[in-house]
């Protein structure tokens, strides 16, 4: 278990390594003197942010180079100026990444405006159980089961975070439903039961480093954009009604996943302290999902049915990127190859119990 004093350090993770010219730009703009120039660093010319049309807008540069500013708003980076968060050129760059990342998203993500048919949609299980926790509580190995944790710390350790700057945003009944489920999120109050925390100290009980941002160098694009997604939406008073479909996404279909990956923890051999967080979710996210529908939703669009068609892109979006990673998890785990950027073997932490050292086919 983690002690007091350490639930209430705030932990900043070192710096990635760059994954292209775009992110290679942005780690060298976050180690600069804050100013509004986008131009040359050490006598090399930088990227100009312009360079972000013609990136894939959900690979890797692109998404990592977004993690790190939208980082700033966050924990920050062990060694980069506070300032840093409002820097003209860190917001400009930051600016033209998110664009051109929404743009894809607008073009891939069908439109709509039923968000109770999206709703009800959400509550019906797949029945093919194609998805990674159907997997995982089917057959996944253990290996498996660790690379999954180390994709979802990403998100996990600093969960319900990107979701509480809509707090701000919403009003009345709406705001005070949220705050409730936030509440929850957040330990009702005491800071060994967040959610955050039971993560790092299911980490902790597998043999992974449950430090703040440990494995940002290892996950793939897929991952970052997940993360990204949310951060956007929180971060932009016109995406609110995309950030709060996002959110009911999760909370309408965690339950049922959670409770295969407790199946799944408990088929491996692992014990309660390793189980708890998912154990967790099975109860607390079937009742937050009749707060987000009737006390969240409901009052909402009641209030702004003009953000009826945001809530439905924000489930959809969520859908498309979840989907985009699982195929990306699923895909490595039929060849016999990690997920990861860097296997968790080469650290040590899997012991020698996971798969053969090569990444091929999972850049």
């Amino acid at each position: 278990m983690l002690s007091a004093a350490e639930v209430g350090r705030a932990e900043t993770a070192p710096l990635p390594e760059p994954r292209g010219p775009m992110s290679a730009s942005v780690l060298s703009l976050l180690h600069d003197t804050p100013g509004d120039a986008f131009g040359r660093h050490n006598g090399t010319a930088r990227v100009a942010p312009e360079i972000a049309t013609r990136l894939d807008p959900y690979g890797e540069d692109l998404q990592l180079a977004l993690y790190c500013c939208y980082e700033l708003h966050y924990r920050g980076f062990a060694g980069v100026s506070d300032d840093r968060e409002w820097d003209p050129a860190v917001l400009t760059v930051r600016r033209r990444l998110e664009a051109e990342f929404l743009r894809a998203l607008r073009g891939d993500v069908p439109p709509g405006h039923d968000v109770a048919s999206e709703v009800d949609a959400l509550l019906v299980e797949p029945a093919e159980g194609a998805g990674v926790s159907h997997r995982l509580h089917r057959d996944g190995e253990r290996w498996q089961l660790l690379e999954y944790v180390v994709h979802r710390s990403i998100y996990h350790l600093k969960e319900a975070d990107p979701q509480a700057w809509v707090i701000p945003r919403l009003a009345g009944p709406a705001k005070a439903a949220l705050v409730t489920v936030e509440h929850d999120e957040y330990g009702t109050g005491s800071p060994d039961h967040m959610h955050s925390t039971l993560f790092a100290n299911m980490m902790r009980e597998l043999r992974l480093c449950p430090a703040y941002g440990h494995y940002l160098d290892h996950v793939p694009g897929q991952t970052l954009a997940e993360v990204n997604l949310m951060s956007m939406c929180g971060l932009h008073r016109a995406l609110r009604g995309a950030l709060v479909g996002q959110f009911a996404m999760v909370e309408l279909t965690s339950s049922p996943g959670s409770d295969r990956l407790v199946k799944a923890m408990r088929r491996l051999g692992l014990g309660p302290a390793a189980i708890r967080f998912y154990d967790e979710h099975v109860e607390a996210d079937a009742v937050h999902e009749q707060i987000v529908r009737r006390g969240v939703l409901a009052p909402m669009l009641a209030a702004e049915p003009e953000l009826a068609a945001d809530v439905v892109f924000g489930i959809r979006a969520s859908l498309l990127l979840g989907d985009r990673l699982a195929e990306h998890l699923l895909g490595c785990w039929d060849r016999g190859v990690t997920s990861l950027r860097r296997p968790l073997a080469t650290a040590g932490e899997l012991s020698g119990h996971g798969p053969p050292i090569s990444t091929a086919g999972s850049r």
